[in-house]
């Protein structure tokens, strides 16, 4: 059976591989659904930032040439991916000037161009599905800012999640700069939000269902995963 490894950011995003994602595409025909952190996140000495594409392109790499009955994605947010210089991420300077639907398949697409060089002639492309969160992993909870608030505790906060989310055609809409990320929106409305705890929560409430009713690119992607097995 089919083995489905997710390269992933951070714990946040291994949590809802292991917690959300794995149950789901296990029912689906999958024989395995596990996470790998990009790189040790509970080493790092600082929070935030994600490692070099060359590095974690080799990572990727090795793991498709290890286990030649695996398929690989990526789950990482736009938002934090490095533009320019050495640890650029293919495609993702280029990105950032497109409209919202057109980021994240203009990176996925270099990614995969990017591996795919690297594992020569033959390689079977339907094994590696990059996938890039737009903007960043926090802005799926809003695709339902009710279970949001019942998810994590704090039903109060409802209306002010709504707020945010009525100024924006979809979640993965709302925007990406240092101060307006969806992250940082929550952490206004929610003072000591804890990403690693919170954010699964939220997510067991709100269901994958919903989210992939309210972000489409998340839809592409999880459909795409479902169509291979």
């Amino acid at each position: 059976m089919t083995r489905l490894l997710v390269h992933v950011e951070g714990l946040t995003e291994e949590s809802f591989v292991n917690d959300v994602l794995c149950e789901h595409l296990v029912a689906r025909g999958y024989g395995s659904v596990s996470a790998r952190v990009i790189g040790n996140a509970r080493l790092r000495r600082q929070r935030g930032g994600i490692r070099p594409w060359p590095s974690v392109r080799k990572d990727i790499v090795n793991h498709l040439r290890e286990d030649r009955g695996c398929i690989a994605t990526t789950m990482v947010d736009f938002y934090g991916l490095p533009a320019v210089g050495d640890a650029a991420w293919p495609g993702r300077n280029e990105a950032r000037r497109l409209r919202t639907q057109a980021k994240a398949p203009r990176v996925e697409s270099a990614l995969l161009d990017s591996v795919a060089s690297r594992m020569g002639v033959g390689f079977d492309r339907a094994r590696f599905v990059p996938f890039v969160v737009v903007h960043e992993f926090e802005g799926l909870l809003f695709s339902d800012c009710a279970a949001f608030g019942r998810g994590i505790g704090h039903p109060a906060i409802v209306s002010d999640l709504r707020r945010v989310r009525d100024q924006f055609d979809t979640p993965e809409d709302i925007n990406d700069s240092p101060h307006t990320a969806p992250s940082k929106r929550v952490e206004q409305i929610v003072p000591g939000y804890e990403k690693t705890l919170f954010g699964i929560l939220a997510a067991l409430e709100i269901g994958l269902d919903r989210i992939r009713a309210e972000c489409p690119t998340f839809a592409r992607w999880l459909s795409r995963l479902e169509s291979l097995v």
